[in-house]
């Protein structure tokens, strides 16, 4: 059945849900949500050196052929042996479920991509509305593939949670640097720093790929045939997408926002506009199609950027805790 959103009303059911939401919120003032927070599977990555960077080359022919702005490579330059405290980070991109928890325990700002697919409303709350509604939201906002025509109220709840449910294990997305940092933090943890993202990819030897040194679109989720909805797929849907560490889906599915400035490297006689205070890194390589899915993208040394304002639906990130 065709996915058609009806969005007045999505936004009608929301402005619903956005009271329940602040009437839960009032009622409920005193619970410790320090007691609540959520245990996440992480890896250690040992202290010790790591290849940081590449001294690779723009490929001129490349850039031509694919019509990129800026030279590729440049910025990772120069290639140096970088030493780090051992940490750990997640073996897993957040999930949307992790997220979720996070936000109706901390009562945070919903992520908007929520607001048109249903995904933050909850069970409680879709009990307050009515056969009628039910049946409208099933189609209109959770795309459910059944004749609702005829299904009683716990038949509507089931489709429409199973549907829901079906979305916990992918990456959150739509999620701004601050808001990942927010998380991280109330998780007692915090955003890798570019160079903890980029050992915990590459591991000690520097591999391109945290697999190894060569391309294979078959490890990966590159986005660009067809085989997820929407281009993402769950985490670790992918097993052989794992650094040395044991983190999976370092290279494609989502770029991971990191906690540093895009800034050029020590030693780098590289300069452009987009480095300062205004663009902060994001790594790994997204879904992408034509030519945003090729390997350059999926490399570990890859540096791409965003304002920290930007919430797109192929930037996710993970955590580090310190050891």
């Amino acid at each position: 059945m065709a996915r058609v959103k009806n969005y007045a009303f999505v936004a009608a059911c929301f402005v619903t849900v956005s009271l329940l939401i602040a009437c839960e919120k009032n009622g409920d003032e005193t619970g410790d949500v320090k007691n609540q927070r959520l245990s996440v599977s992480q890896v250690l990555v040992p202290a010790g050196e790591f290849i940081r960077g590449s001294n690779r080359e723009d490929d001129l022919a490349m850039r031509q052929q694919y019509g990129f702005p800026a030279p590729l490579f440049v910025d990772e330059h120069p290639q140096k042996k970088i030493y780090l405290d051992a940490f750990k980070i997640d073996t897993y991109e957040v999930t949307n479920k992790q997220f979720k928890d996070y936000i109706f325990q901390a009562r945070r700002m919903l992520p908007y991509a929520w607001m048109s697919n249903g995904y933050a409303i909850s069970s409680e709350q879709l009990e307050m509305l009515d056969v009628e509604k039910l049946r409208k939201m099933a189609i209109d906002v959770f795309a459910v593939d059944l004749d609702t025509r005829e299904m009683n109220k716990p038949a509507l709840l089931s489709a429409i949670l199973k549907q829901q449910q079906s979305q916990d294990n992918f990456p959150v997305t739509g999620v701004n640097w601050f808001a990942a940092k927010e998380y991280c933090e109330w998780r007692n943890a915090r955003l890798p720093s570019e160079a903890e993202w980029e050992k915990a990819a590459r591991g000690p030897d520097g591999f391109e790929y945290p697999w190894g040194n060569e391309w294979d679109a078959k490890i990966t989720n590159t986005g660009d045939d067809g085989a997820w909805d929407e281009g993402m797929a769950p985490v670790g849907a992918y097993a052989k997408n794992k650094s040395p560490y044991g983190a999976f889906d370092m290279s494609g599915n989502v770029w991971e926002w990191v906690a540093d400035w895009y800034a050029p490297y020590e030693g780098s006689n590289y300069t452009t506009e987009a480095f300062g205070k205004s663009n902060r890194v994001i790594r790994g390589g997204g879904g992408g199609v034509g030519h945003y899915a090729i390997s350059y993208f999926f490399r570990g040394a890859t540096r791409q950027f965003a304002e920290p304002e930007m919430e797109s639906e192929d930037v996710g990130f993970r955590c580090v805790s310190d050891v």
